[in-house]
């Protein structure tokens, strides 16, 4: 089985579809930060040190191919469009198959397409052809997403919403037998112009019909594959007509195929040139129709109960103790997700501790004993704190805060602060971050985001009021730990708009967990046909 990776970023998916048997045909990705990392970890080249850096393929650049360097630091919506004035390595004819073969092409997903599409390209027939393997299994890819989240501006006219577009635009061109779409939940909440809600994953979905392929809708969440994090995702998979046909005629369980039918029914009227009404097609969700998700070929996406949640503990605890023994969630992604490059593996890789100001250690450890205390007064205090002091502290509150030690603004303890000390500290460290928490070490931690700022430490020792390593995050995503996460550790200012960095990185993945999971779906599906 093979596959190509669209909107690959830092490699998680990759890495997932690669444990479950799929070996990569090429990769796109615009951030030259994201693809160092995934040149050095799924292809085996430093780009850097300039080793093997024939895997990486630049479409558009302001810079020449002697100058990677200066490719990697580039802002890429600069790099954008063809014209004499930039470089494209796909301008000389590139003679084999084997020289394309498990590439990454870094570069819009426009531009690909347009350089795919080019009258007189052969590009388009090698592609379809997967580079003489006779055909493409999966495409797949997670479209960048913020405008779609419920975490970001959730604006309609975003030109990131034009991104799933392009997206089924490449399936149309290559015709995969498989189409696997990625996006945040988010993308299932209406948004509403002038008085009308529009549906971004049912639009979506019709694109999909219109090119031929029927869509199969779902929401699942990557802490029932074993993962330690509550994330949840929309997955949109696309099937060929003559793969759905196989599915139909195969012995797979009832309940997947019946589940096909809305879908098929939706792909035929979209075919007849109609547009269905939403409503006509359902996502199936992981916690709502469960006997779907247990008892068909989407068993691979639910192999972990409630009772059974790996829990944030169970992946960092070991990172807090040198002397401590990896616990069996780490041996376990370790073992699935085997270095096949024999990249350096050690527990140090990205786990450079951050050093957070003496008013954020602070923040974070008076939310420690918020989260000690009752959900009622944990809410009274994260309220004071994000309001600047609007939402109203009681004196009960404060007095139960006091009986636990602090930190004040100099990064000192604090035993036993008075009531009028304490409510001048809780006025230095009024904040309007509304995501900042401290992680419950027994359970699975909540989405992890693009910021470096977001969660706290649990461990309540006075040098663990921080924010959580690249390392650590890592290891909730579920990357194994000989996977590291190059370029800068974090940006700030304007850079945010087009830097990518290890954090956002990690908060962009997906988790390889998940994309085994999904992988092994895929599998099963492709398993069907003759």
């Amino acid at each position: 089985m093979n596959h190509i990776e669209l909107f690959a970023g830092c490699g998680g998916l990759s890495l997932g579809l690669e444990a479950a048997g799929f070996s990569l045909l090429m990769a796109n990705e615009l951030s030259p930060m994201a693809a160092e990392t995934y040149a050095y970890n799924i292809l085996g080249a430093n780009l850097v040190s300039g080793e093997d850096v024939n895997k990486t393929l630049w479409i558009s650049s302001q810079y020449s191919r002697d100058d990677i360097k200066k490719r990697l630091n580039e802002n890429p919506y600069d790099a954008t469009g063809f014209s004499p004035q930039k470089y494209s390595d796909f301008a000389t004819q590139i003679s084999s198959d084997a020289e394309l073969k498990r590439t990454l092409w870094v570069g819009s997903i426009i531009d690909l397409n347009e350089l795919i599409s080019k009258k007189g390209s052969a590009l388009l027939q090698r592609l379809q052809d997967g580079f003489g393997e006779g055909g493409v299994d999966l495409v797949s890819g997670g479209p960048p997403c913020q405008s779609f989240s419920m975490a970001g501006l959730r604006q309609r006219n975003n030109y990131r919403n034009e991104l799933p577009w392009e997206f089924t635009k490449f399936i149309q061109s290559v015709q995969p037998k498989i189409a696997l779409l990625e996006n945040v939940s988010g993308i299932l909440r209406p948004f509403k112009v002038d008085n009308i809600k529009y549906f971004a994953w049912f639009e979506v979905a019709k694109a999909f019909a219109k090119v031929g392929y029927i869509p199969l809708c779902l929401h699942i969440n990557a802490k029932y594959v074993g993962t330690p994090q509550n994330r949840p995702r929309f997955i949109m998979l696309g099937l060929r007509h003559d793969t759905y046909a196989s599915i139909i005629s195969s012995d797979l369980d009832h309940r997947f195929r019946d589940a096909l039918i809305p879908s098929k029914q939706l792909f035929d009227n979209v075919q007849k040139g109609q547009d269905p009404d939403y409503g006509c097609l359902k996502y199936y969700d992981i916690e709502k129709d469960r006997d779907l998700f247990r008892g068909s070929i989407l068993s691979s996406l639910f192999t972990h109960s409630e009772s059974e949640f790996v829990r944030v503990k169970d992946a960092i605890d070991d990172l807090h103790d040198e002397g401590e023994a990896e616990g069996p969630y780490i041996e376990k992604i370790n073992s699935i997700f085997n270095n096949k490059n024999k990249l350096p593996l050690g527990k140090a890789l990205n786990h450079e501790l951050r050093k957070n100001g003496n008013i954020v250690r602070a923040r974070f450890r008076l939310y420690q004993v918020a989260a000690k205390l009752e959900q009622q007064i944990g809410r009274e205090i994260t309220a004071h704190i994000k309001s600047y002091g609007v939402s109203e502290i009681s004196p009960k509150t404060i007095n139960l805060i006091r009986k636990h030690w602090l930190l004040g603004y100099d990064g000192e303890r604090v035993d036993d602060i008075t009531p009028l000390k304490l409510r001048k500290l809780l006025r230095l460290l009024y904040s309007s971050k509304h995501s900042q928490r401290i992680l419950n070490m027994n359970k699975p931690s909540p989405t992890v985001l693009a910021a470096p700022d977001d969660c706290g430490h649990y461990h309540e020792s006075e040098a663990t009021q921080r924010t959580l390593t690249v390392r650590e995050l890592a290891r909730i995503q579920s990357f194994p730990d000989w996977y590291e996460i190059r370029s800068k550790v974090t940006t700030g200012g304007q850079r945010r708009k087009f830097e990518v960095p290890q954090y956002t990185q990690i908060g962009n993945a997906v988790p390889p967990l998940l994309g085994r999971a999904l992988g092994l779906v895929c599998a099963q599906i492709l398993s069907t046909l003759t």
